[in-house]
C-alpha cells in the first residue's frame, strides 16, 4: 500500500443482482482497519471467535481480513446453511460476536440471513454482538444493544489499526467441513 500498487484493483465485485464495487489495495487496507477498529470498540480482541455468515460481498473477505489484524478467530460459515446448523457452530467455537447481512441474493431470491441469525443465537449464549451489512434494504428485527448496523460502526471508527501480534502457531480461523 506504500507503493504505486495502492491503487490497482483489489477485488473486482460483481453481485447477482448486477451491483459492482471495486476496491483498490488502498481501499481494501481501509475498510479492514475500520472495520477491525469497530470489532476492537465491540470488545473484541486476541483469542475471542467471531462467526461470519454473509453472502458472498466484499464485507465477507474485509471480516475475516479485520479478524487477523486484531488476532480474532474467524469461522466463516455458508450462508446457505440453516439457523441450527448456524447456531451449531457459534456454540461449538463459542463465538463471542455475529456479522452477517440483513439478505442476501441466491438465484433471485433473497435469503433472510438476519432472521437465521437471529434464531440461530436465541440457543447461542456466547454471542455478545451481531454486525449487519445493509445489502437487500430488508427489514429486520433489531434488538437494541446487541444488533449494530456494519456503516454506522465503521463510521465512528479510527482509520488505522495497529496490527496485533501474532505467533506462528496462533490459531486464526476455523474451517468446518461439510462432510462429504
Amino acid at each position: 500500500i506504500r507503493t504505486k500498487r495502492r491503487n490497482k484493483a483489489a477485488f473486482i465485485w460483481e453481485g447477482e443482482p448486477g451491483d459492482r464495487r471495486t476496491l483498490t489495495y488502498w481501499d481494501l487496507h481501509r475498510e479492514v482497519n475500520l472495520f477491525a477498529n469497530a470489532l476492537k470498540k465491540l470488545g473484541v480482541k486476541k483469542g475471542d471467535r467471531v462467526a461470519i455468515y454473509l453472502p458472498m460481498i466484499p464485507e465477507l473477505p474485509i471480516s475475516m481480513l479485520a479478524c487477523t489484524r486484531i488476532g480474532a478467530v474467524h469461522s466463516v460459515v455458508f450462508g446457505g446453511f440453516s439457523a441450527e446448523s448456524l447456531r451449531d457452530r457459534i456454540n461449538d467455537a463459542e463465538a463471542k460476536l455475529v456479522v452477517t447481512a440483513d439478505g442476501g441474493y441466491r438465484r433471485g431470491k433473497i435469503i433472510p440471513l438476519k432472521a437465521f441469525v437471529d434464531e440461530a443465537v436465541e440457543g447461542a449464549g456466547s454471542v455478545e454482538n451481531v454486525v449487519v451489512v445493509n445489502r437487500a434494504d430488508q427489514e429486520i428485527h433489531f434488538k437494541e444493544g446487541r444488533d449494530h448496523w456494519w456503516h454506522v460502526l465503521v463510521a465512528d471508527a479510527d482509520a488505522y489499526c495497529e496490527p496485533e501480534p501474532m505467533d506462528a502457531e496462533d490459531m486464526l480461523y476455523i474451517l468446518y467441513t461439510s462432510g462429504t
